[in-house]
């Protein structure tokens, strides 16, 4: 099996299982009792959020568990609307959002909240002008993703932070993706609120954080006890939360290294797809992106069937977004970026990790361009473009 799904999910790393091990079977110890048994456990997730912190330049009670990067996009979003309401009910975000941002945005729409979907360029970011432009004196929170989860553009996170600081506006990112794949720093890009997940970078599933910046006025999000100081009631996932932890280390201190080869193996594969097949394309930034990410647009093709066609070659990719798999609509992104409906459908996304080789990478284009042969060769359109000319 060649697995290119990573943006969906990682295999979680060796060394992160061996760590969360002992907190499932020896140290069981719930979190908020006082005896030794359940201090151990205490101590491990204080550890965990430290390493966290560290790693964005944060500190540790600014870090806030969660079961993972929707739950904390809902959390931001909604929380920071209650609380600032008095203030204003306007926010701005993107089109090109994660849909749990997308769909927050929404329920709140209902509620009496207006919202700006700013739009993107060719590439999917955002234009900073239009940003400023949007900005009204009830603009509460500005809510723009640190990189896209299906093309891989990676937005100007540090200069729409400058921008809502200057205008006295939180700022949210969801760094689902880019999390433990670029730097990040919160201090020097001006967040205010970030999210993430575990599972995007080789940790467990179900458990993620959202980073509040000290001082920052939201309201709890789950009552019920005085876990995560009061704002996230419920027992912590603590086997869940070394395993972050673990992740987060073995991240910060591969990112370089590994960053490099999947840089390589993307930019190898790039090169062969656009010069070895005709009419298609790469979606997204060529250089502003995520070190893992190709998405590529095939005409007089349908992505759905070139999925199952490389799954029955042992090769895990993707059309878009996890989230929005079962979905027979096209990506939202991709039409957000200009792409047409029946581009849009014929999308690939490969997702690379730093265990995949250029021998696998080669594998993976043989199998595409058979493949992109086949489905051409059954498609009407494809035949009237070869009588015609005309795309």
């Amino acid at each position: 099996m060649i697995y290119l799904d990573n943006a969906a999910t990682t295999k979680t790393a060796p060394e992160v299982v061996e760590a969360m091990l002992p907190y499932f079977t020896e140290n069981y110890g719930n979190p908020s009792t006082i005896y030794s048994l359940g201090s151990t456990s205490k101590q491990a997730i204080n550890k965990a959020r430290q390493t966290i912190a560290d790693s964005l330049g944060a500190k540790a009670e600014e870090i806030y568990f969660t079961a993972g990067g929707s739950e904390s996009d809902n959390w931001a979003i909604k929380a920071a609307a209650e609380a600032y309401e008095s203030k204003g009910r306007h926010i701005i975000t993107s089109k090109i959002e994660h849909h749990a941002v997308l769909h927050t945005c929404q329920y709140l729409e209902k509620r009496g909240y207006e919202v700006t979907y700013l739009n993107v360029d060719r590439n999917g970011i955002v234009d900073l002008e239009e940003l400023k432009a949007a900005i009204r004196p009830d603009t509460i929170l500005i809510s723009i993703m640190f990189a896209n989860n299906e093309i891989g553009t990676i937005e100007p996170i540090k200069e729409i932070g400058a921008v809502a600081k200057e205008h006295g506006i939180l700022f949210h990112t969801d760094a689902v993706q880019a999390f433990g794949q670029v730097p990040i720093n919160v201090d020097e890009m001006h967040i205010d609120m970030l999210s993430s997940s575990a599972h995007k970078l080789n940790g467990p599933k179900g458990i993620g954080f959202l980073y509040i910046r000290k001082g920052v006025k939201i309201r709890s999000f789950v009552h019920g006890g005085a876990q995560e100081r009061s704002r996230r009631a419920g027992t912590e996932n603590v086997p869940g939360i070394v395993g972050f932890g673990a992740a987060v280390e073995r991240a910060m201190r591969t990112m370089e290294e590994r960053t490099k080869k999947e840089i390589e193996l993307r930019d190898y594969l790039i090169h062969r797809l656009e010069t070895e097949i005709d009419h298609c394309w790469l979606n997204g930034d060529r250089t502003r992106r995520l070190p893992n990410n190709v998405n590529f647009s095939f005409l007089f093709v349908e992505g759905e069937s070139m999925l199952i066609m490389l799954d029955m070659k042992g090769i895990c990719a993707s059309s878009g977004s996890a989230c929005t798999s079962g979905s027979l609509d096209p990506s939202h992104v991709l039409l957000a970026i200009g792409l047409k409906h029946e581009e849009a459908h014929g999308s690939l996304r490969l997702t690379l990790s730093a265990e995949n080789t250029r021998e696998e990478m080669d594998f993976v284009v043989d199998n595409i361009k058979a493949i992109v042969k086949r489905l051409r060769s059954m498609s009407p359109l494809y035949e009237d473009y070869l009588k015609t000319g005309k795309l």
